[in-house]
């Protein structure tokens, strides 16, 4: 939808909601509906309002006459006091000393929603500076529009952003780009600009009139003033009369001024501009001869409303134009929006044409004829390398060292369409290489997609216990054998005797390259290392034989210090992301300063430092206490006021003894007082053995909550007959999306 033009000043670029008035804009929609989040910067001596709805409401909507369902979240309320937050007219929270205002400057802060989990944090980052969450035990699943509103004063609102809501696979937040939207006024037009947040990622408007990759040039006006552009842009959106015989070619346009050819640019590498009225004449006729269809029909339907007002045309105001919408992608950071053509970008990379760079995979030959500024708009991996004045930057042949071939097009194919194009029903070794590929070019919009396979996949298949790293590599070898019935390695061992690996893994040999690493072959028995040594494994499998002899992995693997309050205690220095075990987690042990603390007393038998040392403990517990009248005990982890980890997963083992839990709770907290349930376990009879490893799933929406601490606790007798309120484990360990 066009909206009407309307004078812009450049300089001024907020909204003010005036008293009892509402703010709506098509941009102000979450992509998904039931999952969004908003950024933005406000001032005002109170009441800071935000309206959630499932369709727009007018200029004049008000939240207590709104008789549709709806989410109201009012930062500063009761004279700048205290937060709430409304659902459907009804007070759900009314909390003191949180979410204030500001009158004397903007503040920024967010909002997201996820499934009816309403989280309010202050700072440009969601999920940083958390200051509330409330979930909604009746979920609105369908709320997708923001109105900015106010109650008895002005409010003013800049710097607005709408963005995905917390992804199903985390990652840091500040890694994607946002687009700003920026109002003159109420009732102003929209302009979206790309605004680099965090990383130094490049977005498409960073390669305006930008010689970086440029493949041509506009030559303009009686100045010859010359500008610089790319042809996989401009080809995108237009018919362009580039000579493709020449290096650099030239288009001369003498009779067109400088400011209406930067209108055309800015308006094709950004979505939108600006332009002096007694300019658009000119700048329909400009994009008339280049086939710019969006921008012809806009300046037609401008000019068209001038006329009939009889504005003057030779007025110096400014109109504001943009491309009024995007094309729908399936991933909310995608650098080509409208006008340019996703399919005619696609159509580049089948075609080969405005070709600047030849991506060889040595021993493979040519994999595709591509585009430096396609590659270097996803990937800083990729700008870096090419704007780092070595030879590739200017060479247009570049060859890559062991990288597989079909994920490497793959992960190409990608960058020019934001789509996954590859039907898979189960975790494929091209997968596996595709999700460590995406890492190592920083494509997060791509790992978010390898995680959400792998994790639906896995999801369809139970409970994932891992009760030993000898489990880890049978499954590891099971899977690669693609077998229905779980073998273990003493079993793949025989086989090998009387099979070749190709013959007994196919297609999937080479995944074992990739998967063992995964397993940490220090914490295996010692005796099981030696057989494995001499086993047939190592003497036939390429990734066995290319690893340190076994028997001395325990002894080369490294290990760092780990503070545990007044203890330094040995652990894991695992720096990498483990994608077998659980896709992408992080093992807590790992990070520093981690305080482990307990509901007794420390004594010989209730040790923090056991709870997360290697080393099995026959006899270690957590005391019972009386909590609010209740009775109750628990083990408690602090990783750090500097930390915080989305808990996906949990290990527990059980000491030597024989009391076992069977009604607990694992919880988690950003200040150590107020806790949120992950997993509540009731009756669950799992550990049944001493010493025995049980581990357990956390899902729904409190996996994507981060907290600082956790604690695992009793909330019923366990078996037994004596000291049944003790917690009788001597291991933690947790996994999740950690920063």
């Amino acid at each position: 939808m066009l909206l009407p033009p309307h004078p812009v000043e450049e300089k001024k670029r907020s909204i003010t909601v005036a008293p009892f008035e509402c703010a709506w804009d098509e941009e102000f929609q979450f992509r998904e509906a039931g999952r969004g989040c908003i950024a933005f910067e406000a001032s005002a001596h109170n009441d800071v309002t935000l309206v959630f709805r499932e369709q727009p409401g007018s200029q004049h909507y008000h939240y207590k006459m709104d008789n549709s369902r709806h989410y109201i979240v009012i930062l500063g309320s009761h004279r700048n006091k205290r937060l709430k937050i409304e659902v459907d007219g009804k007070t759900v929270v009314d909390v003191a000393g949180i979410g204030l205002c500001c009158s004397s400057s903007f503040q920024s802060y967010w909002i997201s929603i996820y499934d009816g989990l309403i989280s309010i944090g202050q700072g440009r980052h969601p999920n940083n500076n958390i200051l509330f969450q409330w979930l909604d035990p009746d979920p609105n699943q369908n709320v997708q529009y923001v109105g900015l509103s106010s109650w008895d004063k002005h409010v003013g609102y800049r710097n607005i952003s709408l963005m995905p809501s917390a992804p199903q696979n985390s990652i840091l937040w500040s890694q994607i780009e946002c687009a700003y939207v920026e109002q003159d006024g109420a009732g102003g037009h929209t302009r979206k600009q790309e605004s680099k947040d965090g990383l130094d990622q490049r977005a498409l408007a960073n390669f305006l009139e930008n010689w970086d990759f440029s493949d041509s040039i506009f030559v303009v006006g009686s100045e010859r003033k010359v500008v610089p552009v790319h042809k996989v842009v401009l080809g995108s959106c237009g018919d362009f009369p580039f000579n493709l015989m020449m290096s650099r070619p030239a288009i001369e346009l003498p009779s067109v001024s400088y400011p209406v050819l930067h209108s055309l640019l800015e308006y094709i590498y950004t979505g939108s501009t600006q332009i002096s009225e007694w300019q658009l004449v000119s700048l329909l006729e400009l994009s008339s001869q280049f086939k710019v269809k969006p921008l012809v029909m806009y300046c037609e339907e401008i000019i068209g409303c001038l006329k009939m007002s009889d504005a003057v045309s030779e007025s110096s105001k400014k109109i504001q134009l943009s491309s009024g919408g995007s094309q729908a992608h399936q991933f909310y950071y995608f650098p080509f929006k409208a006008p340019l053509n996703t399919q005619k970008i696609e159509q580049f990379l089948v075609n080969g044409e405005h070709s600047d760079v030849n991506i060889y995979v040595n021993g493979h030959g040519l994999v595709t004829h591509a585009h430096k500024l396609i590659l270097s708009l996803w990937s800083m991996t990729f700008d870096k390398m090419f704007t780092n004045g070595m030879k590739e930057s200017s060479a247009s042949n570049v060859f890559f060292e062991d990288v597989p071939v079909e994920a490497f097009f793959l992960l190409i194919q990608f960058m020019y369409s934001g789509e996954l194009k590859v039907d898979i029903e189960e975790i494929t070794p091209v997968l596996v290489e595709l999700l460590l590929l995406s890492d190592q070019f920083g494509i997060t919009a791509l790992q978010f997609e390898c995680c959400k396979r792998i994790m639906e996949f896995l999801s369809k298949h139970g409970h994932m216990t891992v009760t030993s790293e000898e489990r880890v590599l049978d499954a590891i070898l099971t899977w690669c054998m693609e077998a229905c019935d779980c073998f273990n390695w003493t079993s793949v061992h025989e086989l090998l005797s009387t099979s070749r690996p190709q013959k007994l893994f196919g297609g999937r040999l080479t995944a074992i390259n990739t998967l063992l690493p995964f397993v940490r072959f220090p914490l295996v028995q010692p005796s099981v290392l030696h057989l494995m040594e001499k086993s047939n494994l190592a003497k036939n499998i390429e990734a066995f034989r290319q690893l340190k002899p076994l028997s001395y992995l325990m002894r080369d693997y490294r290990w760092q210090q780990i503070h545990v309050r007044d203890f330094i205690i040995d652990a894991p220095a695992i720096k990498s992301f483990s994608i077998f075990r659980m896709v992408i987690t992080m093992v807590l042990s790992t990070m520093l300063n981690i305080t482990v603390t307990a509901s007794s007393p420390n004594s010989r038998y209730t040790d923090p430092k056991a709870l997360v040392s290697k080393n099995y403990q026959a006899t270690c517990f957590a005391g019972p206490r009386l909590e609010d009248g209740k009775m109750c005990s628990w083990w408690m982890v602090d990783i750090g006021p500097d930390h915080q980890l989305m808990c996906n997963y949990y290990t527990v083992r059980q000491d030597g003894s024989t009391t076992f839990m069977r009604s607990w709770v694992l919880q988690g907290s950003m200040d150590g007082r107020s806790w949120t349930n992950l997993h509540v376990h009731e009756d669950d009879q799992t550990i049944c053995q001493p010493g025995q490893f049980a581990s357990w799933p956390i899902t729904g929406p409190t996996a994507l909550l981060p907290f600082r601490f956790f604690r695992i606790m009793l909330t019923a007798p366990g078996t037994g007959v004596s000291n049944t309120w003790n917690l009788c484990i001597c291991f933690l360990e947790l996994y999740g999306y950690f920063r």
